[in-house]
C-alpha cells in the first residue's frame, strides 16, 4: 500500500520573501521542482565561491600549528640563504682553482728552454690501446675502418700529449707522428 502524500506544513517566512514562497510554491505544483533545485543549488555556488571566508584560529592546536609552520618557513629560509652562500663560496674556490691552475699551465707552457723534450719510441698495440684508452679490439677495428690520416687525427685526439700514432706494418708497432 502506497503511503498518502504528507500534509503540507505552515512556515513562518519574513514577510519580504512571502511573493518569492508563493512563486516558488506555484512552480513546485507545475512539475518543475527538480529544475528549481537544481537552479538554486547553482545559485548557492555561485554565492559561496564570491564569499571571502576568514578563518580565524580560536583551537589552541590550530594557533600552535599555525606557529610551528611560521617557524618552519623562517628556518627553510634562513637554511636556504646559507646553503646559497656556501655554494657561492664553493663556486668561487673552483673558479680560483681552475684559475691557478690554467696560470700555471700557461707560464710553464710559454717557457720551452724548462720543458725537457720528450722522445716516444714505437707503442705495440696493447699498449698504445691502453694509452690512448681504449682497448685493443677497438684500436684495430678503428685502423681498420679510417683512412691513415683520419686514424692520425684520431689517435692525436685521444692521445694525452696529443701525439698522432701511424701504424707501420713492416715492424708491427705504432710510430709517433711529430705534429
Amino acid at each position: 500500500m502506497s503511503e498518502p502524500a504528507p500534509k503540507s506544513q505552515m512556515l513562518r517566512v519574513p514577510t519580504a520573501l512571502i511573493s518569492a514562497v508563493r512563486e516558488l510554491s506555484r512552480l513546485h505544483r507545475e512539475g518543475h521542482t527538480i529544475a528549481l533545485l537544481q537552479r538554486l543549488q547553482d545559485v548557492i555556488a555561485e554565492f559561496d565561491s564570491k564569499t571571502v571566508i576568514n578563518f580565524i584560529p580560536t583551537n589552541t592546536n590550530t594557533r600552535r600549528l599555525e606557529e610551528k609552520l611560521d617557524q618552519l618557513e623562517t628556518q627553510l629560509k634562513s637554511d636556504r640563504q646559507t646553503l646559497l652562500q656556501q655554494l657561492e663560496k664553493i663556486e668561487t674556490a673552483i673558479r680560483t682553482t681552475r684559475s691557478n691552475q690554467n696560470s700555471r699551465s700557461r707560464s710553464n707552457s710559454y717557457n720551452p728552454f724548462q720543458q725537457p723534450t720528450v722522445e716516444l719510441g714505437a707503442f705495440p698495440h696493447e699498449n698504445l690501446a691502453q694509452r690512448l684508452g681504449l682497448n685493443p679490439a677497438t684500436l684495430s677495428a678503428e685502423r681498420e675502418k679510417l683512412s691513415t690520416k683520419e686514424f692520425i687525427s684520431y689517435t692525436r685526439n685521444r692521445d694525452p700529449r696529443s701525439f698522432g700514432w701511424e701504424w707501420n706494418d713492416k715492424d708491427g708497432l705504432y710510430h709517433p707522428v711529430p705534429q
